[in-house]
């Protein structure tokens, strides 16, 4: 058996977030979606920058925050991403290094400006994100270091980064790396219209038992299973997914593993401010549990913790001590 250095070691795209304030006028005249998220070109990414107010720049990316969650939970963390040679890929390279994330994928000259995620937040704190996927689109499997996949517990995807061909080789492979060396496989859905493009795909690896824990939103996990009822899709799910992960904003999450089923309602809050990261958070608290051996409820309610503190902010990274908010349960 490998020696597990890492607790969770996540794949995903290497995003530099820009965050502004805006209204609903602005969405309507810019053709959006409030609350969904869309790719853009250089071109319309460039555009857009123009047009929006004043931005606050973080780095980001799904997996990316969640390995940042965890890592302020005090967990060993990694994290593969592919950079653009530039300022934008030098940031997130500092930031993520800062934060005790160990971080290894070199940038690349050959792969294009570094990613970059427009997030337009309405007072309602609902966030809309428009996102220039650059370099991260071009992570090859050559980026996949067996020895760290060996050395990790959980080996955490993000389905964000399933669209690209080359990215979605990278993660085979390493999905194909972690069962052979003991790894739990976790992959999150990240959101409905990756569902929508990839259903087939996502129900073949569930079909081969190739995914240890499922991470959905209520809707993602519907449009997956094709199902009007919650029970009615856990139930086809689970004997499928040994971990089945449910999140359901206000209304907590839930969490399905065997013959055992746990919820918690989500944690009392001051004040919403930007939902933007509540997933990714949630899953770093999930997976913190689940590699120290935590009970499922115990699990589910560090998600809910890590998952509050973030939206109470701007921006998808902690700013309060996680690791002293969560000490009464890690």
């Amino acid at each position: 058996m490998n020696e597990k250095t890492i607790d969770v070691l996540a794949i995903g795209n290497a995003i530099v977030d820009v965050i502004t304030d805006s209204d609903d006028g602005f969405l309507s005249s810019q053709g959006m979606a409030k609350g969904s998220m869309r790719l853009i070109d250089a071109g319309e990414a460039e555009r857009l920058y123009e047009a929006m107010g004043p931005g606050r720049e973080a780095s980001g990316g799904s997996a990316a925050n969640t390995v940042a969650g965890l890592a302020a939970l005090g967990l060993r963390t990694a994290f593969v991403g592919q950079l653009g040679d530039d300022d934008l890929g030098q940031i997130f390279a500092h930031d993520i290094r800062s934060l005790g994330v160990d971080f290894r994928t070199p940038p690349s000259a050959d792969a294009g400006a570094t990613a970059r995620c427009l997030i337009l937040v309405t007072p309602d704190a609902q966030r809309t994100m428009n996102t220039f996927l650059g370099a991260a689109q071009h992570l090859d499997k050559s980026a996949i270091d067996p020895a760290a996949i060996a050395a990790a517990r959980i080996v955490y995807l993000e389905g964000y980064l399933w669209d690209p061909e080359q990215p979605r080789a990278a993660m085979e492979a390493a999905i194909d790396l972690a069962h052979s060396a003991g790894t739990k496989v976790a992959f999150t859905l990240s959101d409905g219209f990756v569902v929508e493009r990839h259903r087939a795909d996502f129900l073949r690896l569930i079909d081969e038992g190739k995914i240890d824990i499922l991470f959905a939103n209520e809707q993602e996990f519907l449009h997956l299973a094709q199902a009007t009822s919650l029970d009615s899709a856990i139930a086809d799910f689970a004997g499928k997914v040994p971990t089945l992960v449910v999140t359901r904003s206000e209304r907590g999450a839930l969490a399905h593993s065997g013959n055992e089923r746990a919820s918690v309602p989500a944690e009392p809050i001051e004040r919403l401010v930007d939902t933007t990261g509540a997933g990714d958070l949630f899953a770093a608290g999930f997976l913190a549990g689940q590699a120290k051996g935590k009970s499922l409820e115990d699990s589910l309610r560090l998600g809910a913790i890590a998952a509050s503190e973030v939206i109470q902010h701007y921006g998808a990274r902690p700013e309060l001590d996680l690791a002293a908010l969560a000490a009464p349960l890690l």
